[in-house]
């Protein structure tokens, strides 16, 4: 019988349908392709099946005290920071919020092009945590993010409207930094008027650079503008006929302050402009020789919006904007300081009049008697489709359907910014099945259908082969699951809309073509295909994502488990030599693990969960740091190998992509620990870690209590009811000291093979208890590229050497190894602290420890001369043309049954090194007796 899976357990999508469908509409359609997708709704293609992060409960130990740590920062970070970008771009208050730093404001990298998919992470976070723990502080976290979010798209899909904020006099409209709206006038304004007076009251919210005030203009040839600000920080005042070159200008004095409110003018007569800051005239030219009426008949007339479209929109507040067909006398123009104009002699503009004073809507009145009414707009008008839901303008995916060639600064991953949005709605409806995260993640993917299906498939391929600007993420995996559960057509559809043909051509094929890409834009790729496979039945999908995971795993892994080197791969097999400050991009490892767990589902072969357990063991425990912060997660963006490289928890001043996966990383520890054949059968323990899983089909609990990796085993208790199914165990491939089994204390007949799972099929009872021991032995890998370029490895644990660089650290560990070929014995422990260990004064640690230490993930191997057993026998380790040397081949042979097997291994390879001319025959005796007369640990 099937576990009964919640759809919380099988999905981290929820239903996607048109925007004309309500909520009832989609959940009604659930059932529809229940019989696809089998009793339990999980795909078919599935033979074994997650539990739920409800189901497994983290007990005491590394994986609990680090996930504390992100659950208390996830809990006391002010959500309404991440919203404000969102707020922003719908024209909403931002209610004083100020946006994160890095990549999420309008101020970071490639001024925030990224911006909304930290909120997208942060709501995934959320909810792993509700699901989790339970706590309402989560649920009603999400609420107000998906509230906010609900509001943001019904403001998106509607014309803009004005948001009243109080003024100088009244009321006054205010333009939020980022919301992309202008005031429109009436064509007519200027009347081809020969003088000309301009009056605002303005409260800039940024320091910008030629922001307008006002621009009245025919393209940027023919204008005139007031702007806030110059590439000097003061205001200027230009007209023209010939462009830029050609201004005849105006520049003020100082700054103006940036949230106060600030009067300026211009006047125009007679071949003088001059301009006035709060009634003070600051700057005069007595040879303008253009007036309004020399630019003839201009097509737009603009408050807050420039015509060059480089420029910024104008943020702040607007009040009192006059325009007069004469110049103001400076007494005129002095007496508006107290007042507003149509209570000083000068009056209402003659040619136009805005108060501002208007609460709702989008018009604004012109008070000037010729009726000139102004209206708000965006500056990219409206969204092509009402599901849209973006923190920026959806510009940024029309113009990436006509770019040609990668550059971030213009576009900058759109499709990947969307995905984690609806990644955190999907997530966000399964945890609290809140309707509005369900609709708002159905009309995005409505719009994405809406825009891609249309066009030609040429245009996809060249959009998704583009670095960073195509990059799209894990989009298609959750697509993929909202189709399991709606089997409506145009899902599936929009999921195959991203295939990148020359990509899953080349992996279906077996051919290695991953040089020089950029690792996590294709990472998240194949885990997609995976789930494309699943509800197509297309074979080269499933084939490309096992092919690919073989062209990364061990091929591009670092010893941590990580992958990329300043974010691209290099050649295959090329490891020692793509070190570098740059490496194991936390993303990446997320992306794997995500890839490792979804191969899995469809063939456990024990490498997966290998790979899985190196990669969290080590980098992804180590990529967070061990300090609580309310401002920062503290998690790796970059994971530098270098000798002594001090990891960066602070990267890019926050809001990365690496920190928002960390984030999910960390509150998602328990996800691969079990696994349940897909008939109930069997239960896979794929991780030994301190936890606690209810299999609700089954009735029992199976508690799992250990210090791991600490301790070196575990102990699984069953409680609950009788129930028979097959208990399969990790062994892993690590495990060559040694793998026990024992159930209420009686060992279990059989052989454990490393690298496989061992199985105990019984009819559990209450109570019943399994004891599984693990010994570790200190061992090293190399790199394939540089053989004396090692990591330490005790267990599942990188052991990583303490000290400042830049020079490598050089170990000898030979000196005194167990005859199992252990090489613990060459070190010192340390006191009281586990796994830690020093050798030749260096403190060696776990590299899951998230400090600030100087670190060495290789190390340099140094045996300089042969020694056993701590015995010297001064004679040089010789080496061959590869760099293995006499003490490696020797050792490769361990383990060895006991000292005679040994010095047999020694004098048999002494003699062929003696007989190749490597060692002489003097020296190699001198190595024989030398292994006699040692003793030696076991």
């Amino acid at each position: 019988m099937a576990p009964p899976l919640s759809r919380r357990t099988l999905f981290r999508a929820a239903a996607l349908t048109a925007t004309t469908a309500s909520t009832a509409d989609v959940k009604r359609s659930v059932a529809a392709p229940a019989t696809r997708a089998g009793a339990s709704g999980a795909p078919a293609a599935w033979t074994v099946r997650p539990f739920g992060l409800e189901d497994v409960t983290l007990g005491p130990g590394v994986f609990a005290g680090k996930r504390q740590l992100m659950l208390d920062h996830a809990r006391g970070y002010d959500v309404h920071r991440l919203l404000q970008v969102f707020r922003a771009n719908a024209g909403l208050s931002t209610r004083g919020a100020v946006a994160p730093g890095g990549w999420e404001g309008l101020d970071g990298e490639a001024d925030g092009n990224l911006r909304g998919h930290y909120t997208g992470h942060f709501l995934t976070v959320l909810a792993q945590a509700y699901r989790s723990t339970g706590e309402q502080v989560f649920a009603d976290r999400i609420a107000t993010v998906v509230g906010a979010l609900t509001e943001v798209r019904e403001a998106l899909r509607r014309d803009p409207a004005v948001l009243s904020v109080e003024g100088r006099f009244g009321r006054a409209a205010e333009n939020v930094r980022g919301s992309y709206q202008y005031v429109d006038l009436p064509a007519t304004v200027l009347a081809d008027t020969p003088a000309l007076t301009l009056s605002a009251w303005v409260r800039p919210a940024h320091g910008a650079a030629w922001a307008r005030i006002l621009d009245f203009g025919d393209g940027t040839t023919r204008y005139l503008y007031l702007a806030a600000r110059n590439a000097n920080g003061v205001p200027r005042f230009a007209v023209t006929t010939s462009g830029p070159g050609g201004e005849q200008g105006l520049d003020g004095a100082v700054p103006l302050p940036v949230g106060e409110w600030s009067h300026l003018a211009v006047t125009l007569a007679d071949g003088t402009g001059t301009l006035y800051v709060d009634g003070a005239a600051v700057a005069r030219n007595t040879a303008i020789t253009l007036t309004p009426a020399a630019l003839g008949t201009l097509a737009d007339h603009w408050l807050g919006r420039s015509h060059f479209p480089a420029d910024p929109v104008f943020a702040g507040a607007l009040e009192d904007v006059n325009v007069y067909a004469r110049a103001l006398t400076a007494a005129e123009v002095a007496g508006m300081q107290n007042r507003r104009a149509a209570d000083t002699p000068a009056g209402r503009g003659d040619l136009a009049s805005y108060a501002f004073d208007e609460t709702a809507g989008a018009g604004f009145a012109d008070a000037s008697g010729r009726g000139l009414d102004a209206t708000l707009r965006r500056t990219w008008g409206a969204p092509s489709h009402p599901g849209f839901l973006a923190a920026y303008p959806e510009t940024q995916f029309i113009e990436l359907e006509s770019m040609t060639r990668s550059d971030y600064t213009r576009v900058w991953a759109p499709y990947y910014t969307a995905h984690k949005i609806l990644g955190g709605l999907l997530d966000a409806y399964l945890a609290t099945d809140d309707d509005r995260a369900l609709d708002l993640a159905s009309g995005m993917c409505d719009w994405m259908h809406a825009r891609l299906s249309v066009l030609p498939a040429t245009t996809l391929q060249r959009m998704w082969g583009l670095f960073s600007s195509g990059e799209f993420g894990g989009v298609v995996e959750a697509v993929c699951d909202l189709y399991a559960i709606t089997g409506r057509a145009e899902h599936l559809a929009l999921a195959k809309l991203f295939d990148l043909d020359r990509l899953i051509d080349a992996c279906a094929a077996g051919t290695d073509v991953l040089e020089g890409l950029h690792a996590n834009q294709h990472i998240p790729i194949l885990t997609g295909l995976a789930r494309l496979y699943d509800e197509t039945g297309e074979q080269r999908y499933l084939t490309a994502a096992k092919n690919f995971w073989d062209m990364v795993v061990p091929h591009r892994t670092y010893a941590i488990g990580g992958t990329s080197s300043g974010e691209f791969w290099k050649a295959r097999d090329v490891i020692a030599g793509t070190v570098s400050d740059t490496t194991a991009e936390t993303c990446c490892a997320y992306n794997m693990l995500k890839l490792s767990r979804m191969l899995f589902f469809h063939e456990q072969d024990p490498a997966y969960m290998d790979h899985y357990e190196r990669t969290l063991f080590n980098q992804v425990l180590g990529s967070k740091q061990d300090r609580p912060d309310a401002e920062k997660p503290l998690v790796t963006y970059f994971i530098g190998l270098t000798p002594g490289h001090v990891r960066d928890y602070t990267p890019k001043q926050g809001t990365t992509c690496c920190e928002g996966t960390g984030m999910e990383s960390a509150t998602k520890y328990q996800d691969s620990v079990y696994f349940a054949r897909a008939d109930g059968s069997a239960l896979y323990v794929n991780l030994y870690s301190a936890s606690r899983l209810t299999w609700a089909e089954k009735g029992v609990t199976v508690t799992q209590t250990t210090r791991y990796p600490k301790e070196q085993g575990s102990t699984l208790t069953v409680g609950g009811g009788r129930a028979s199914f097959a208990l399969l165990l990790r062994v892993p491939s690590w495990a060559t000291a040694g793998f026990r089994v024992t159930v209420n204390g009686r060992a279990v007949p059989g052989a454990p093979v490393p690298g496989r799972y061992f199985e105990v099929a019984r009819t559990w009872r209450d109570g019943d208890t399994v004891r599984i021991s693990v010994p570790f032995r200190l061992r090293v890998e190399r790199a394939p590229d540089d053989p004396t370029l090692q990591a330490l490895f005790h267990g599942p644990v990188n052991l990583v050497a303490r000290r400042p660089g830049p020079e490598a650290v050089r170990l000898g560990l030979y000196r005194n190894a167990g005859l199992s070929g252990d090489l613990l014995p060459s070190l010192a422990p340390v006191p009281d602290e586990p796994l830690h260990y020093t050798l030749d004064g260096i403190e060696l640690a776990p590299f899951a420890e998230g400090t600030e230490d100087p670190t060495h993930v290789y190390v340099r191997r140094s045996e300089p001369r042969v020694i056993f057993g701590t015995v010297d026998s001064g004679v040089a380790n010789p080496a061959r043309g590869d760099g293995t040397t006499l003490l490696d081949e020797v050792w490769a042979g361990a383990p060895f049954h006991g000292k005679e097997a040994l010095v047999a291994r020694v004098r048999s390879t002494v003699a062929a090194w003696v007989s190749e001319g490597l060692l002489s025959r003097a020296d190699g005796d001198r190595v024989v007796s030398t292994a006699q007369k040692a003793s030696y640990a076991r």
